[in-house]
Formats: C-alpha cells, sequence, structure tokens
C-alpha cells in the first residue's frame, strides 16, 4: 500500500513494496513524475516513478561484479548489461512516517544477489517548497557503493520541458552506453549549460564535473535538483519523459575504479556507514 505525504498543496505517494520509489509527486495541481499505467499491468520497474539506484548506478557492463577478489555473476536486467542496482524492483520496510516523511529499510547481501552484507535506509521527506531524499548504507562486510536517483519527469502534450546542467563535460561511452573512461566536451546536441526545452532532442548521456544545481522546468513549474555532493547526472530524453538522475558515481563505476579511473566509487569497510543526500526544490515559472 502507498505511503501518502503531503505539505501545503503538495503532495506525493510513496510504493513501499515496488523499489520504494516516489510514485506520485503532484505540484501545482499537476502529476509531475511517469506513474505506472495499471497496477496490475506488467511495466519494467525501471520505467516509472522515482527510485533509487544501489549499490551501483547505471549499467554495470555484462552483468559482471570484480572487486578485490570477488567475482560475481549479476542477473543481467537490461540486454547484456546489469542496470540501476539491486533495490528498485524489491519491497522495501516501512520503518516509520509521520505523514510529511517516511523512511524505510531493506537489506543488501545474498538475498538480493549481492555478495557482500549491509544494511539501506532511505528517507524521503516532503516540504511544500521542496523534497529531501536520503540514503544511508551501513556495511556489514566491505563492499563497493554507489547511490543515484533516477526521477521519470513527465511531459505534457507538446508543452515544452526545459533541462539544464551545469557542465561542459560528458562521458564517452560505446554504443551500448558503456563509459571508456575517457571524457568529452559537450557537443551541440548535449550542450545543456543553458536552459534547453528537450521537447525534440533525444539524450542518454552522463555529464560529469557538475557546478551547481539541476533544472527541469515546465511552463508553470521549476524544479532545481542539488546535485553538488554527487559525481554525476545522467540526463534521458524520451517522447513523453525526461530523465535527470543525480549520482555519486559514474556508471560501470566497480569495473572503471579498477582500472584506476576515479569515477566517484565509495570503498566502505566493515561497520563503516555512509549518508548520500539530494535535494529538489521548486518553484513557480516566471
Amino acid at each position: 500500500m502507498a505511503v501518502r505525504l503531503t505539505a501545503g498543496d503538495v503532495s506525493a505517494e510513496v510504493d513501499p513494496e515496488n523499489g520504494g520509489r516516489l510514485s506520485s509527486l503532484v505540484l501545482a495541481g499537476r502529476e509531475r513524475l511517469i506513474t505506472r499505467p495499471n497496477q496490475s499491468a506488467s511495466v519494467p520497474a525501471i520505467s516509472w516513478g522515482s527510485f533509487a539506484m544501489l549499490p551501483w548506478v547505471g549499467r554495470l557492463r555484462d552483468g559482471r561484479l570484480s572487486w578485490r577478489g570477488t567475482t560475481v555473476q549479476l542477473p543481467r536486467t537490461l540486454g547484456a548489461h546489469a542496470i540501476h542496482g539491486l533495490t528498485f524492483d524489491r519491497a522495501w520496510n516501512v520503518l516509520s512516517t509521520d505523514g510529511r516523511s517516511v523512511e524505510l529499510g531493506c537489506r543488501l547481501g545474498s538475498e538480493s544477489g549481492w555478495p557482500f552484507d549491509g544494511d539501506v535506509r532511505q528517507t524521503i521527506a516532503l516540504g511544500p517548497d521542496g523534497l529531501a531524499l536520503r540514503i544511508e548504507v551501513e556495511a556489514e562486510t566491505s563492499m563497493p557503493l554507489a547511490v543515484g536517483w533516477h526521477p521519470w519527469f513527465r511531459r505534457w502534450g507538446e508543452e515544452p520541458i526545459s533541462v539544464s546542467v551545469p557542465t561542459s563535460t560528458v562521458l564517452e561511452t560505446t554504443a551500448d552506453l558503456i563509459p571508456t573512461g575517457d571524457v568529452s566536451t559537450v557537443s551541440e546536441l548535449t550542450d545543456l549549460r543553458r536552459l534547453t526545452d528537450l521537447r525534440d532532442r533525444r539524450l542518454d548521456h552522463t555529464y560529469v564535473d557538475v557546478d551547481g544545481p539541476c533544472t527541469v522546468a515546465w511552463m508553470d513549474v521549476v524544479i532545481e535538483i542539488d546535485a553538488s555532493p554527487l559525481r554525476s547526472v545522467v540526463v534521458h530524453s524520451t517522447p513523453t519523459a525526461v530523465c535527470v538522475e543525480p549520482q555519486s558515481a559514474w556508471p560501470d563505476a566497480i569495473r572503471l575504479d579498477a582500472e584506476g579511473v576515479d569515477v566517484g566509487l565509495v570503498a566502505l569497510s566493515a561497520g563503516e556507514t555512509v549518508v548520500i543526500e539530494s535535494r529538489w526544490m521548486w518553484r513557480q515559472a516566471e
């Protein structure tokens, strides 16, 4: 059953059974997320709402995990690769809620296919002017970790939806979006340093060294996503939605880190805890 949050005239819903995700966000009387079209319909878990990604983000090449002597074949959830971690399609436990915030918990370990043990707590807190997102991971055994959020922001028909990302660099990737380890300067297609209408622009790119908040703007509402403590932001645009995904590390970070590339991967020791946060702030469009 969804947990409903309200703050003034803003409302949200969180779905513990489906990845502990934000399943609805209504601002200025309009739904801002792609919602699940039908509760009984079989739809890809990565295609709606806003969900946390961990213990890795983006694609993990060939679903192959190799870290400090441990090698595991993880489920290939997108073609040849594993994508967006292991918690977006699992049930989370509701630990507490007060009508404006909810705290959820789940386990990492063999039951999820992850060879390292730990506890995860996720907090989603709604206010009239913004949303605070928090992930806390406590490792019981040493493990690699990357965390991110994957919101599907809804497009409204032919209305413009615009995005800005304050950086001049993107990752170079293979044809199936696996990072090579190199970066390049944004092109005419990928340059989002100014607010850019994405109605007719198709992107699926990872922006790095982001310096300041990212913006998603409809005609009536603007959301700023604080990515300052995080490492990268993926922007993915489709005919019906735009995703702006703050992430603490690059996609395929475990492999690249082992190759000596500085990708933002966290190496947790047994008993260590890390907290990763992001915040959305909204206002009326001018």
